[in-house]
């Protein structure tokens, strides 16, 4: 199994589409065996979820996430597990123990929305699934 987490300075970085690198761990009888930062070489939004693909993902640690990514993600057989903070090395191993905290409504929280915006110009004009709502909040 292969687990990639965004990774920006030891800490899951909270904003998918801009991910500059991803940590990919190598996981083999529930333990990591091993891990190695690659960088996105300045692929970006929906073409991330090729690049993971492309690395045989199997699962996304991540922070923010919009619904564009979270599909194409999915339609690359890759599960996402969203609005997670904090270091990447204790996110992954609290996976493994099956006690990772994420939130598998995470959407857009990141984009602190200025100009009252909603989030329909991000990731090709994904909704994120909040009801109407602009993106800022959670239901």
């Amino acid at each position: 199994m292969k687990i990639a987490v965004t990774y920006e300075n030891g800490e899951v970085f909270q904003h998918f589409g801009h991910s500059e690198q991803f940590k990919i761990y190598d996981v083999s009888g529930g333990k990591v065996a091993s891990a190695r930062v690659v960088d996105t070489e300045g692929s970006g939004h929906g073409a991330l979820a090729g690049f993971l693909a492309a690395r045989q993902v199997d699962a996304l640690i991540c922070g923010g996430i919009g619904g564009g990514a979270k599909a194409a993600l999915a339609e690359a057989g890759i599960a996402v597990y969203g609005g997670v903070t904090g270091p990447a090395d204790a996110a992954v191993e609290a996976f493994l123990q099956g006690a990772l905290r994420y939130d598998a409504d995470a959407a857009c929280s990141h984009h602190g929305h200025e100009g009252g915006h909603s989030c329909g110009g991000h990731e090709g004009g994904h909704s994120c699934g909040h009801g109407g709502h602009s993106c800022g909040g959670r239901e």
